[in-house]
């Protein structure tokens, strides 16, 4: 794992993906470790996390990690969920903040040197591509230790380094003594 004290650095999170992964492999994120290791060991220009809210809930599960964030230190980027039904007529909610990762990413990665998506959609290796192209560095941070994996082997092979998640449990989990909790740190 290769970070630069001198890169100018974005990380862009993916939530819902990093939520899955960190959830597979048995760990809570500590947003609060995530951002000081970066702002350590790079020159963090910002940390953005990007998550999908359902639209008729008032109180939402997510809510205080949102709040949480947006006070300390990420920008915090959220879009409604779509409700509709499948094929059979059962409720289905439907989301995705791909796009707008996407654009946040060359809006920002005009003004850095290296791009850490926390992600692992396959999605995104055009937009990989195409911050390459610009001379960009690009980090994906997903898993390959779970079944099935959590990165696809496109994005993987495509960025710049590939950091399992797991080699970074010891830098961003949650202290050993507070996993009794299913919440993610926020304190």
């Amino acid at each position: 794992m290769h970070f630069y004290k001198q890169e100018r650095t974005v990380v862009l999170i993916d939530g819902i993906n990093l939520y899955a992964a960190s959830k597979a492999l048995g760990f809570d994120i500590d947003y609060k470790r995530l951002l000081s290791f970066f702002r350590d060991t790079t020159l963090l220009v910002r940390a953005v996390y990007f998550t999908i809210v359902a639209e008729d809930n008032e109180y939402l599960a997510v809510r205080p990690l949102i709040d949480w964030l947006a006070y300390n230190g990420y920008t915090v980027i959220t879009k409604p969920s779509k409700e509709g039904s499948d094929g059979a007529g059962r409720r289905k909610i439907r989301g995705s903040i791909d796009l707008e990762l996407a654009v946040e990413a060359m809006r920002l990665g005009a003004c850095v040197d290296h791009v850490v998506l926390f992600t692992g959609d396959s999605d995104f290796r055009s937009l990989i591509s195409a911050l390459q192209g610009s001379g960009k560095r690009v980090s994906v941070v997903s898993t390959l230790r779970t079944q099935p994996p959590v990165v696809s082997d496109e994005l993987r092979r495509q960025a710049d380094q590939f950091v399992d998640l797991a080699d970074l449990q010891h830098v961003i989990g949650r202290d050993s003594f507070r996993t009794n909790s299913s919440r993610a740190t926020i304190d």
